[in-house]
């Protein structure tokens, strides 16, 4: 299971660090692509970052909770409590229970405001996780594949932009998208069957997104939704 793999593939990566959290086996690795990353910082590159830093902080919510009112609206109810649950495990459990446990300390003089803890990226985790849920719950299967192309494309950007921005090592990024998408794949396949009775005849619930695309293995349950 991929949800799975990339869970344990984080926390695996977490015990490493965890080890020796001030020099992990890989710190030469880390600090050679810091060095890369090392400016100037201004111009396109800044603006990119500044828009991907403002995306994965607080001011972002307001993106789940648009996707929150959707679903409200729309009275999908199985779908919210995937959503709601996606960003409880995945968005705040994994992330924090990593940052805490491992304790990575972050590069030296960061450009802009931090918490505790480099290991994970609480955005890159983010950023990973809300592909997953949209993609879950909003996009039909024949286009699928193009959401997941343009989220790894999106999601390496964060990755890019924490650290261009010296908010964390190369590897505390990896490691966080691994727990988003990890996570929200996981509960996908949780709630897949409890996802599909939205399509089902009698439920009110028939969009193309909400039925024949939920299942973690990609199969077309089309056969729910005829009528």
């Amino acid at each position: 299971m991929l949800g799975l793999l990339l869970t344990l593939t984080a926390v695996a990566v977490g015990v490493v660090v965890r080890a020796d959290p001030d020099r992990p086996a890989f710190q030469s690795l880390d600090e050679r692509w810091l060095g890369w990353m090392g400016g100037p910082h201004d111009g396109l590159y800044a603006v990119a970052a500044e828009v991907l830093n403002w995306f994965g902080g607080p001011p972002g919510v307001v993106v789940p909770v648009a996707l929150l009112i959707v679903l409200i609206a729309r009275k999908r109810w199985w779908s919210l409590l995937y959503l709601l649950t996606a960003y409880g495990v995945g968005g705040v459990a994994v992330v924090q229970v990593l940052k805490h446990w491992v304790d990575r300390p972050r590069p030296e003089n960061p450009l802009v405001r931090v918490d505790h803890g480099s290991f994970p990226s609480g955005h890159a985790a983010g950023a990973a996780l809300l592909v997953v849920i949209v993609g879950v719950l909003f996009v039909p299967v024949v286009r699928r594949r193009m959401w997941w192309l343009g989220g790894v494309v999106f999601t390496v950007a964060m990755m890019w932009s924490r650290t261009w921005l010296h908010a964390h090592w190369l590897v505390d990024t990896a490691a966080g998208a691994l727990a988003g998408a990890g996570a929200a794949l996981l509960l996908w396949w949780a709630f897949a069957p409890l996802l599909a009775r939205e399509s089902e005849p009698g439920t009110g619930v028939r969009g193309r997104s909400a039925g024949r695309t939920n299942h973690p293995a990609g199969t077309d349950t089309r056969a729910a939704t005829r009528t």
